[in-house]
């Protein structure tokens, strides 16, 4: 098991910090941090924590620098439909109604999905049922051929700005579940060496479906001050129209929608998400992060 200082210095190893940088920017001294990395000091929780700010270490990793050093943990994992998170959660939700009739969803930071509205149903009938049960995953709906994969025109682009993302996000918080996850369906082959993805901001997914090809971005939203770990790990993924007819067919859509017609609702296809009528919510440490395209907040 680590200790405290051990687990002090990955982490800002790991920012590609100093103990000079970090000194000042926790306004303590060098050696402090010196000592508390060596374990020639105790620090306290209080230090741990303003330690910790200055990393950026997400709420999850802080409760762990603290059990190391012997003290409590200092944030609580509330469940997502408790009483504590339903302002927060109803928050969420009315963003996802809102964002009608276009699709949006709502993942955790293993990009498990945990509530989407109900544009995106439509694009899940034909999803094969194996990759529908709890806990769907975001990014095996989208890469595997049983799921979406067949639908998106340049998918070689989507899994490049994807492996992007997704590598950024275990430089800056390792996770060896969403490790395997990346190395099953985004580790880089022989043939990715020749598709570089210029700019993550203007890539669009460009789905084939209906008969026609839809064109659409996204934008990553999260808590910017979150003291709980469920919002801390949780971000709302909303896709947008690049053109007109893309923007047309999710109007149409709705409009069948509302008069009863062919467009279903498939909530018995995602029983753990809680449609846009019910309650429920992203990465730590930041303001409200609204990401243009797909890119890691």
């Amino acid at each position: 098991m680590h200790t405290v200082g051990e687990l002090l210095r990955q982490w800002r190893h790991r920012r590609r910090l100093s103990q000079l940088d970090l000194a000042i920017a926790a306004d303590v001294s060098a050696r402090h941090v010196s000592l508390v990395e060596t374990g020639k000091s105790n620090p306290s929780a209080d230090m741990i924590l303003r330690l910790a700010d200055q990393l950026d270490v997400p709420l999850r990793e802080r409760n762990r620098l603290l059990l190391a050093a012997g003290f409590a943990p200092r944030y609580a994992e509330r469940p997502p439909g408790g009483e504590a998170l339903s302002t927060a959660w109803g928050a969420v939700e009315r963003v996802l109604r809102a964002h009608e009739p276009y699709p949006a969803l709502v993942h955790d930071r293993r990009w498990n999905i945990v509530m989407s509205n109900r544009a995106l149903d439509p694009f899940l009938a034909d999803v094969a049922p194996e990759l529908l049960r709890p806990p769907i995953n975001l990014v095996r709906l989208g890469l595997d051929p049983r799921g979406l994969a067949p639908r998106i025109v340049n998918l070689a682009e989507v899994r490049a700005v994807l492996r992007a993302r997704i590598g950024r996000q275990l430089a800056a918080a390792p996770d060896p579940e969403l490790a395997g996850l990346y190395e099953e369906l985004l580790a880089p082959g022989p043939e990715d060496v020749s598709r570089p993805v210029e700019s993550e901001v203007v890539i669009s997914m460009i789905f084939r479906f209906g008969g026609r090809e839809l064109r659409l971005f996204s934008t990553t939203t999260t808590f910017g001050t979150p003291t709980d770990i469920t919002l801390d790990e949780i971000a709302i993924e909303s896709y947008y129209p690049v053109d007109a007819e893309s923007a047309a067919y999710f109007t149409k859509a709705r409009a069948d929608r509302s008069g009863g017609e062919v467009v279903a609702r498939h909530d018995h296809v995602l029983p753990q998400i809680q449609v846009a009528e019910a309650h429920r919510p992203p990465r730590a440490g930041h303001p409200v992060d609204v990401d243009a395209g797909l890119r890691q907040p």
